[in-house]
């Protein structure tokens, strides 16, 4: 019965539009949604520990940043979330586009540029999308995805409709010029955005104590009256509770908020960094002490969640993301007109 939900779980990534539960847990999720974010965050682990693995075979070429470490972040953020709200995000995207429900074969078909992947393997790690699953993108250029959410936070008070922009974006990016910008529009006509920095304490190579003089990040937003919280992005359950304010005050028409994730990723910036800037004990003791995968399980242990249902979520969410793999190796290359398909030419 346990290894059948699980199953049926494993299905996708499950859907949702700001639900409800039955008893209560640590800041307010219940039973099955902690098993639902437990399992999210274990196929976003799966999927990028996979997509490591790929990469060091020659199977995934270009830049590859990995999530590895963050999962309670888009995780507890997308629980919060309804149908219809919009996810723009950063580089470091592969987590996003399965937390939105986006189906890991063509993510990771995309990854390894195959004819099957979400931008027809046109775009790799860090340029997907999915107008279905309102997903507007992982994007390159750092911070500049912050402005283009803001820009669908605008055009959903255009239209009038009641949809939040949730807008991610780093702590390395956070001191940027455009990002100040952004607020600024925000705040000054009121828009539906909710911005959060994934701190995760390393831009790149450089510490956020050495390139912020700002400490408290979710501050940042004061000189425009846009309200802020630090919440601990290892605790999905606490990213949940905060989420779950924060936009529902972006819904009530009161304007932008931030929040500031303090988390961490276990790897380099990207598959070509070996991360020498920080020692192997300091990882280490995140893993062991701060893992929000391992948190969220004792967290279910401690609400009667036998072992052998969270062993039968595993082992699903492993099959699951070897299907994919397999999926995204067995199809085939992008035929060469690919090459001028969605091209923006003048007449």
């Amino acid at each position: 019965m346990a290894g059948g939900a699980a199953m049926a779980r494993s299905a996708k990534i499950v859907e949702r539009g700001g639900k409800g539960s039955g008893g209560k847990a640590e800041a307010g999720l219940g039973r099955e949604a902690l098993l639902s974010a437990y399992h999210d965050m274990l196929l976003i682990r799966r999927f990028e520990e996979k997509a490591g693995q790929l990469y060091g075979m020659g199977l995934i070429g270009g830049f590859c940043h990995l999530y590895i470490g963050q999962e309670a972040v888009v995780v507890g953020v997308q629980m919060a979330l309804s149908a219809g709200d919009q996810v723009i995000t950063s580089y470091r995207d592969h987590g996003h586009m399965l937390a939105t429900g986006m189906d890991p074969r063509g993510v990771m078909a995309e990854l390894t540029g195959r004819r099957d992947g979400y931008s027809h393997g046109k775009g790799g790690s860090m340029h997907m999308f999915s107008r279905e699953k309102n997903f507007f993108g992982g994007h390159g250029i750092v911070g500049a995805q912050v402005s283009l959410g803001t820009g669908l936070a605008f055009a959903n008070r255009y239209r009038g409709n009641d949809r939040v922009a949730v807008t991610y974006f780093g702590e390395g990016a956070s001191s940027q010029g455009q990002v100040y910008e952004s607020f600024n529009l925000a705040a000054l006509m009121k828009l539906p955005v909710l911005f959060v920095i994934e701190n995760n304490k390393y831009g790149m190579g450089t510490s956020v104590e050495r390139s912020s003089a700002s400490h408290d990040l979710s501050k940042n937003g004061a000189p425009w009256g846009i309200p802020g919280a630090q919440v601990d992005g290892m605790d999905v359950t606490a990213v949940h509770a905060a989420a779950k304010t924060a936009i529902a005050h972006c819904r009530a028409g009161e304007g932008p908020y931030l929040l500031e994730m303090k988390t961490y990723r276990y790897r380099g910036h990207s598959m070509s960094d070996p991360a020498k800037y920080r020692s192997r004990e300091e990882v280490q003791k995140m893993r062991s002490e701060r893992d929000c995968i391992d948190h969220a399980r004792q967290q279910l242990a401690d609400l009667g969640v036998e072992e052998s249902e969270l062993k039968a979520i595993d082992d699903a969410v492993k099959k699951q993301i070897q299907e994919a793999a397999d999926f995204a190796q067995a199809s085939p290359e992008p035929d060469p007109a690919e090459l001028w398909t969605d091209v923006l030419a003048e007449a």
